[in-house]
């Protein structure tokens, strides 16, 4: 396999190489570990690396003895919580003249509907979107876009880290070692996602009627 490629698939697939990195790096695989899930929540551009398996993983191997899981379950929540709060300060800070540089693609009266967004159903959405990859990497960056009160941000943020991180890290921890569980963790993880994108669909909705009815109701007033 070409070196490019290798990395990629030790990136990717992080967490089958976890039992190995453990052996070898001992203590320091709590570094390594803190560091996966902070870039993969804190920088935008990282929605690919391994979050919920890699978590599930590390809880099994923590279940059996080969880590510390109070150790584990601290450096896990610090990093998935300074992630998000790095991400919201981005797009706080930077991500508006981003998304202005392409202003074709992204009106003005988008950006204020983001921020509506956010004012009324941020808090819902990101503890929910610590369950879907991909959308939990973007949400806390479109927080801090929508101008989202940082106080109120980071009292979810902490309220999804934790959940997410016990989740998944303690299931591993108690069903990992389970022969059903490990054959079927992929559907299991599956149903999870399922059961998020419904919510944060149904929230999506509900602000695009909003949306849609006060529109209409402007364009009755200008008639």
């Amino acid at each position: 396999m070409d070196l490019p490629f290798a990395i990629i698939d030790f990136v990717l697939h992080f967490d089958h190489y976890l039992p190995g990195i453990i052996a070898t790096y001992g203590f320091w695989t709590y570094v390594i570990l803190f560091i996966i899930i902070f870039c993969e929540t804190g920088l935008v551009v990282l929605p690919y690396l391994p979050g919920d398996s890699l978590l599930f993983v590390a809880g099994a191997l923590a279940g059996a003895g080969y880590l510390s899981v109070e150790v584990l379950l601290i450096s896990l929540i610090a990093a998935a919580v300074l992630g998000d709060s790095v991400n919201y300060w981005i797009g706080h800070r930077i991500g508006m003249k981003i998304l202005e540089k392409n202003y074709s693609l992204v009106r003005r009266e988008h950006l204020e509907t983001t921020e509506e967004y956010f004012s009324r159903y941020g808090g819902l959405t990101i503890v929910i979107a610590r369950f879907v990859p991909f959308i939990r990497t973007f949400a806390p960056f479109l927080a801090g876009v929508g101008k989202m009160q940082y106080s109120l941000f980071l009292a979810y943020n902490i309220t999804g880290g934790v959940l997410w991180i016990l989740a998944f890290t303690l299931a591993g921890y108690f069903f990992g070692s389970i022969p059903v569980v490990q054959e079927n963790f992929s559907y299991i993880i599956y149903a999870i996602i399922g059961v998020s994108l419904l919510a944060v669909g149904s929230i999506v909705f509900s602000v695009y009627r909003s949306m849609n009815s006060r529109r209409n109701e402007r364009m009755e007033i200008q008639e």
